[in-house]
């Protein structure tokens, strides 16, 4: 075998490796964990009945403040609706805000 086409590849691969080591340092994409966690507390019907594409879709607009009413989700009891407004009310997400949600 040729041993200078090995030691190139494993240059190559170096390299590659590191630019991708940085990359994923600079360009990552902080996920809010307040979106699983409302997702989790809602009844996963998936109907759509609160205008979102499923019960993720209305966490999502929960959390990023596009949705303030709790309510709107017509297949969740009370108790769950008291229980994702404390959540979103008293826990910040990254950047450190929350979110005023009414129920």
């Amino acid at each position: 075998m040729n041993i200078s086409a090995i030691l190139a590849l494993v240059v190559i691969g170096a390299i590659l490796g590191l630019v991708l080591g940085i990359a994923n340092k600079y360009l990552i994409v902080e996920e809010d964990n307040r979106i699983g966690d409302v997702t989790e507390m809602l009844p996963g019907a998936n109907c759509g009945a609160c205008g979102y594409p499923g019960c993720s879709g209305f966490a999502t607009a929960l959390v990023e403040g596009d949705a303030n009413k709790v309510s709107t989700c017509l297949v969740s009891n009370a108790e769950a609706r008291e229980k994702i407004a404390t959540y979103l009310n008293e826990t910040p997400g990254p950047d450190g805000t929350t979110v005023s949600v009414t129920i």
